[in-house]
């Protein structure tokens, strides 16, 4: 199988201890200098930087929740994310390339949203089997016939990205997965940038690196153009679960940045078709919701009736018009892993055009004959639950024993409607901090897409990387860690 390194055309043949044999290999033009960089530093001032970086995070409290069972060393509930100081560097022209590709693909997605929830348009075409969508869990009945503005249902896509050698050994970026519901994040790509900045602030004098400090006046911005027409002057608000939500530090760190109010569902009330939250001054009304809650749990009147993460009354408010909610109720239809086959027959349909970033072959275990395909290939595939998040509920092949493959075997053939099947790519890998030195270790990115009366991006990402050597898996709620990632102006 090729390999792809995003600093290497040829990795080093002698190990990279600390620094030593960083030279051994052919390096990519645009790493260039920062090796030359790297190479002239002290490695025990480098494992100082490591460790002034993680006394940095834990001060402010950039952790990571994991819960029960997940939790599988015993290390807490609250789990640092690693942070590796080496980081992903993008030359400028694969940015823009990638951005067009993200940019068509979020517009697609948006306009299949809208259609599901109008006139559905595309199963009428039988682009897509109609009961693959009505019948899905993610399908929300109470949408349709409802206009949102600017006909904008993800507000904020995270579009999971990885880089794979094709047939060639080239490095060719391939779309893993949408992530249209409550995608979470940025905060850490923000966090990143601020730490790399802090530690190594000769190295943003030596590159052309394009800042991403402007995501939370361009996530405000974004927001605000998605208000309903009964106000100019919207009030905004961020909706979190809780202190005990895994990304509550996010929740937090954005209402903070953005100036605006950081609520749970007992805060909000409903009175006269709009929403009010309760502050020390009296009832203000709500315009715009930014929640972080799942759809479920909204609203008790109409969804699950024993949250009480959401505001009773909510979805009444919603579909008269007086509050937006940001992402739209039932944006899950899109992101939903037995759908993303599908994205390149939406690109065609709506835009007319040709995919610019491709999907990773996909295999639907309801077909008969991708069931039959994955159940004599398990060894070699990855196995997901189309609803699944945070890496939980996979199967690895190549990684599995032949008892997990076994175990997982008979758990498809009883649900095979609830999985997708992909071959195992060879996701890139990057050079990273290990407890041995330096050693290559497999990466994705999440770019993050804004969409309000036009389609924003900051150039960047959050990037993913597994430490465990060999790992493909790079989510944080299982071990992975993070990157600084530099888009080049130049």
């Amino acid at each position: 199988m090729h390999k792809f390194d995003e600093m290497y055309a040829q990795l080093p043949t002698v190990p990279m201890h600390d620094g030593k044999g960083l030279s051994e290999g052919a390096v990519r033009t645009h790493y260039q200098n920062y090796l030359t960089w790297l190479q002239r530093q002290d490695p025990t001032a480098m494992r100082g930087r490591r460790e002034e970086a993680e006394m940095i995070f834990r001060r402010v409290g950039i952790t990571f929740a994991v819960y029960g069972d997940k939790d599988e060393d015993g290390a807490g509930t609250e789990r640092l994310i690693p942070f590796d100081l080496i980081p992903r560097i993008i030359p400028a022209h694969e940015w823009r390339d990638m951005q067009t590709g993200l940019v068509q693909r979020v517009t697609a997605l948006n306009r299949f949203i809208y259609d599901i929830y109008h006139d559905q348009e595309i199963l009428k075409a039988g682009v897509i089997p109609s009961e693959q969508v009505l019948n899905n869990a993610q399908f929300r009945p109470e949408m349709m016939g409802i206009d949102v503005p600017n006909d904008v249902y993800s507000h904020i896509s995270g579009i999971d990205i990885v880089r794979a050698p094709n047939a060639q050994g080239e490095g060719e970026y391939y779309v893993l997965e949408d992530n249209l519901r409550v995608p979470s994040g940025v905060s850490y790509m923000l966090e990143d940038r601020k730490m790399m900045m802090r530690l190594f602030p000769e190295l943003f004098n030596q590159h052309r690196v394009a800042p991403v400090a402007h995501y939370p006046d361009l996530l405000l911005e974004t927001l605000r153009a998605s208000c309903p027409g009964t106000t100019d002057n919207p009030t905004v608000v961020v909706l979190t679960p809780g202190m005990y939500n895994s990304a509550y530090f996010e929740h937090a760190f954005l209402a903070q940045q953005m100036g605006v109010e950081l609520v749970e569902g007992q805060d909000l009330f409903v009175k006269d078709k709009f929403v009010y939250m309760r502050t020390t001054r009296g009832p203000k009304r709500v315009d715009v919701i930014y929640r972080r809650v799942d759809d479920d749990f909204l609203d008790p009147r109409v969804f699950r009736s024993s949250s009480t993460l959401g505001c009773a009354g909510l979805m009444e408010v919603y579909q008269a018009g007086h509050v937006s909610i940001c992402n739209a109720v039932g944006t899950g239809i899109a992101d939903d892993k037995s759908i993303y086959p599908y994205v390149p027959q939406m690109i065609a349909f709506y835009l007319g055009e040709k995919p610019i970033l491709n999907n990773v072959p996909t295999y639907q275990c309801r077909k008969k004959e991708d069931l039959q395909y994955t159940l004599d290939h398990l060894s070699e595939l990855v196995v997901k639950e189309v609803h699944g998040a945070g890496g939980y509920g996979m199967l690895v092949g190549p990684a599995a024993t032949r008892a997990e493959i076994e175990e997982f075997r008979q758990v498809l053939i009883a649900k095979p409607d609830g999985y997708i099947s992909q071959p195992t790519l060879s996701l890139s890998s990057c050079p990273t901090y290990v407890e041995s030195g330096i050693a290559p270790r497999h990466i994705d990115l999440r770019p993050f897409v804004l969409s309000g009366k036009s389609v924003q991006m900051v150039p960047g990402g959050l990037t993913r990387v597994a430490l465990k050597e060999g790992s493909l898996v790079v989510n944080s709620s299982q071990g992975g860690g993070t990157k600084d990632t530099w888009i080049l102006e130049v």
